[in-house]
């Protein structure tokens, strides 16, 4: 089993869909990347920042889940991190309604020492140069996983390449592929982004699975057909809990392991979408999510006759 290494925000959201709406709970990318990889039982470590007024049982659980939080500072008088958002009917689309950067705003991640050799690494979103900040502190990573959105695109484009370039694996959605690379067709736009360093693209394209591309080869999972999206809010960040937390467990990041490794994710993105938040995350069993990847299976097998 590999250490792995999870970067990125632990922080407060309020989310409104038309399911519902919540106050102040639970969120950031670290959070469910770490609730999602837990589940493989690795040796994982947050690195994250929040502030005093951050709930001391939220901490207890990331430590019940297995997770390590030596790299999760605490500033006492300073706030934790905050998103609101409201999804539109089609749950494909959402705006910002606030965005309260807080303790973030002076976020200088510092790997704890015991964790600096870790094998593999999970570059939750953030603005590239904190990502930079992290590989720098890494011994020798086997595998350094980023993921990022469009706004660095528009706002922080060359630091973001400098970081794509010193990457193995970049997982990113369909539009934001489009915008890195310039091209609409996702297969030329993936080749276009391996040139600029990473050895693995994974498009993320939400209902519709993810796409593992490697050299010439090209892996599709799918997303479980769902009978109704609760909250997306977090299912990236799941997946890539899930991708990443396998990889870890398994130690082997080869292609073919890596298109398990998608399954994995797609399948823990499934649960996180049914409830408001982390909430379906933290009381998931290793029973449901056994009992998903025999979904995920029978979705995807099929006997064909070559005439």
């Amino acid at each position: 089993m590999s250490k792995l290494v999870i970067v990125g925000t632990v922080a407060f959201d309020a989310i409104e869909t038309p399911f519902g709406k919540t106050d102040k709970i639970l969120g950031g990318a670290a959070t469910y990347i770490g609730l999602s990889a837990s589940n493989f039982n690795v040796d994982g470590a947050i690195v994250s920042i929040v502030g005093g007024d951050f709930p001391k049982e939220d901490i207890s659980m990331l430590e019940e889940k297995g997770m390590n939080v030596e790299g999760l500072e605490i500033v006492p008088n300073g706030k934790t991190f905050f998103w609101s958002g409201k999804y539109r009917n089609d749950m494909n689309s959402r705006d910002t309604l606030i965005t309260e950067l807080n303790v973030l705003a002076d976020f200088n991640p510092v790997v704890p020492k015991s964790y600096q050799d870790s094998e593999v690494v999970m570059l939750g979103n953030l603005h590239p140069m904190v990502q930079m900040g992290v590989i720098n502190q890494m011994k020798n990573p086997k595998l350094v996983v980023l993921d990022t959105m469009n706004f660095w695109m528009d706002c922080a484009l060359e630091e973001l390449k400098q970081v794509i370039a010193k990457v193995d694996v970049i997982t990113i959605n369909d539009e934001e592929a489009r915008q890195l690379s310039g091209e609409y067709s996702l297969v030329t736009g993936a080749k276009k982004i391996m040139e600029m360093g990473p050895k693995y693209v994974v498009i993320k394209k939400g209902e519709h699975g993810a796409l593992l591309f490697h050299k010439d080869e090209i892996f599709f999972a799918p997303a479980l057909p769902l009978a109704e999206v609760f909250d997306p809010t977090g299912a990236g960040d799941t997946f890539a809990g899930g991708f990443t937390g396998y990889l870890a467990k398994t130690g082997d990041f080869s292609f073919e392991n890596m298109k398990t490794a998608l399954i994995h994710g797609s399948a823990l993105a499934s649960f996180c979408v049914e409830k408001f938040g982390t909430e379906r995350m933290i009381d998931l069993s290793k029973k449901e999510v056994h009992q998903r990847l025999k979904q995920f299976k029978s979705l995807t097998q099929f006997d064909i006759e070559l005439t």
